[in-house]
């Protein structure tokens, strides 16, 4: 049997070692080493879509390799996909990590300088794993299957920008246009998606905070089915037991609700921790919520800045947001783009919040009226973000022009840029 064998490693020289190794294995069939850990999951994404007999058999993980953190990238794998053998390649072959990267999923170590004979020993193994879990595993049952849906974070440059509103929108266009949507609260101490929706659920993040394989059936436990048919994962009621969830955990839990939803939107509030940073990390797409005011976009720019310190996400990567935009404001979003490095939407959310108000004080965003502009530019937010199909038509609700700001960007930069 031939054993198809993709190595994942960083550095150069070692990638070079480790194939010249591979190519001496009898029946092996090793790939080109793919280079980081996003390479990893989009390349076994795509050979998962066409068929799990598409997948290789082992995935050698070199310790050194990023951006997410080797243990943490075993146990993404083995939870998306659970018919690869994953072996850890490293220098401490000691049993605190032994421990540690069999409870990830792992199959094996591979010991530093690499061993033929143990090297051989190990794939072999971890092979014949590999064949006997494609030879049981059915396609419904309880694992995950194919590449994973979009991850899109919602964050808030402070307070009261809405951040909340904007997402529980983007899941309800989300689910409207027919992807299966689930809305994820991850502002632990004081998240309010239950509220604006009218949601009494006992269960939230916290119950999947502990658990180190969260199957389908697992996280459905988690979960509430909103009868608009959004699916929500809560922030805790009790905001103190929000520091139980870490940053292991969120990887863990942003993996499972990818792989069961088309569209996942995180609502990670305004205040930075391990845990929301993990989720920001993750996401195909951030979203930054701001107001046209020189507070708000200072703000903005701070928090740009402290992710990119971080090597959270670049300011290049991130979509900034204008909420409660009017045409005569100083401060226009090309100033707000310039300032801050992101990308700013092209959709701006008028400030109306009359239109609001009814459905904020009943907790019930469901019944936001269609007419509202507020929702209809964040429903077209949804369209360009892409996560909806966008009517035609729909492309020219709520830009901002661009033009009209002239003369006011030149007043508001001196304030803005301070």
């Amino acid at each position: 049997m031939t054993t198809r064998i993709l190595p994942v490693v960083g550095d150069a020289d070692a990638a070079r070692s480790i194939a010249t190794l591979l190519s001496q294995l009898p029946d092996a069939e090793p790939a080109a080493p793919v280079a980081d850990s996003t390479s990893l999951i989009d390349t076994l994404a795509r050979l998962a879509a066409e068929s799990i007999d598409e997948l290789p058999e082992v995935v050698l993980v070199h310790e050194r390799i990023g951006p997410v953190p080797a243990l943490e990238l075993i146990r993404e794998v083995a939870l998306r996909f659970p018919a690869v053998g994953v072996i850890l390649v490293t220098t401490d072959a000691g049993p605190a990590l032994f421990s540690a990267a069999m409870d990830s999923g792992a199959r094996g170590l591979v010991s530093l300088p690499l061993s033929y004979e143990e090297l051989i020993q190990r794939v072999q193994a971890a092979a014949a794993w590999s064949v006997g879990v494609r030879r049981h595993l059915g396609q419904g049952g309880d694992v995950f299957t194919g590449p994973g849906g979009t991850v899109v974070t919602v964050s808030g440059a402070k307070g009261g920008v809405g951040t909340t509103v904007a997402a529980v929108q983007l899941a309800l266009a989300a689910n409207a246009s027919g992807m299966s949507t689930a809305l994820a609260d991850l502002d632990l101490q004081a998240g309010d998606v239950a509220s604006y929706l009218d949601v009494q659920f006992r269960r939230s993040v916290v119950d999947l905070a502990s658990i180190q394989d969260i199957s389908p059936r697992v996280l459905q436990d988690a979960v509430f089915v909103h009868p608009t048919g959004v699916e929500l994962l809560l922030a805790p009621g009790e905001g103190e037991r929000g520091e139980e969830v870490n940053e292991r955990s969120v990887r863990q839990i942003v993996s499972a609700l990818r792989n069961r939803y088309d569209i996942v939107i995180i609502d990670c509030g305004t205040q930075m921790n391990s845990a929301n940073a993990a989720a920001i990390e993750m996401a195909d797409t951030t979203v930054l919520l701001t107001t046209p005011d020189v507070v708000s976009v200072r703000a903005t720019k701070r928090l740009v800045r402290l992710w990119d310190r971080l090597q959270i996400r670049k300011a290049e990567e991130t979509v900034t947001v204008v909420n409660r935009y009017v045409r005569n404001t100083e401060i226009q979003p090309p100033l707000i783009e310039r300032i801050t490095g992101t990308r700013v939407s092209r959709v701006v959310i008028p400030a109306n919040f009359k239109e609001l108000q009814g459905a904020v004080d009943a907790g019930r965003m469901q019944d936001l009226e269609s007419k509202s502009t507020v929702k209809q530019a964040l429903w077209g937010l949804a369209a360009e973000l892409g996560l909806v199909k966008a009517p035609e038509g729909a492309e020219k609700q709520g830009k901002h022009k661009g033009d009209s700001g002239a003369v006011a960007v030149r007043r508001g930069r001196a304030k803005a840029q301070r």
